[in-house]
């Protein structure tokens, strides 16, 4: 949308999810960047202000989920085939695009948490961060993306969820290896 300088109708958004190409190939190939636009990584600029700003609007609009659910669902397919597994995170990943998916954790950390982490990726990444405008931002975005009539963010019924508030990014992996080991999902 924001690249087409389109102003964020519901029929632009639709045309965009529709007519965005998007790289399946990248998933089996652990050297490509993780997210392509059109054959271009455009991973820092989706970290960015601007698609920050813009995200929730966009993806609340039916027919933008309705693309980007069907993509996600054709991605994992082509990496379980590839690979035998994928892990995949996302706002509705269990609860929408793969409901029948074998383990599902729901992250979850306070909005403080996760506005001050935010904040230390921008600051990384070079991009300016301030703590008050990424805590609005946080809130927001919740607020709508938990209130979207398509897909609205919640946790699936039998996902395990899990705080994150005073686990570090290594405490996180380590418990997820371990839910993942629990279920026999590593061989």
């Amino acid at each position: 949308m924001l690249r087409a300088g389109l102003d964020g109708t519901e029929a632009d958004a639709e045309k965009v999810a529709v007519d965005a190409v998007t790289d399946l190939e990248s998933v089996t190939d652990p050297a490509a960047p993780a997210t392509l636009l059109a054959g271009e990584d455009v991973e820092a600029e989706i970290r960015g202000a601007a698609v920050t700003g813009a995200v929730s609007a966009v993806s609340a609009v039916p027919a933008v989920r309705t693309a980007l659910v069907e993509r996600q669902r054709a991605l994992i397919e082509k990496a379980v085939a590839a690979h035998g597994g994928i892990v995949v995170e996302g706002r509705d990943i269990g609860s929408v695009v793969v409901p029948d998916a074998p383990l599902k954790v729901y992250l979850t950390a306070s909005e403080e948490i996760r506005a001050a982490r935010r904040e230390a990726q921008d600051r990384k990444a070079g991009r300016a961060a301030d703590h008050r405008t990424v805590l609005a931002d946080v809130r927001r975005r919740d607020r709508l993306d938990s209130t979207r009539k398509t897909s609205p963010l919640h946790a699936a019924p039998d996902a395990l969820v899990l705080d994150t508030d005073h686990l570090s990014v290594d405490d996180v992996l380590t418990e997820l290896m371990r839910l993942v080991e629990d279920r026999g999902m590593v061989t």
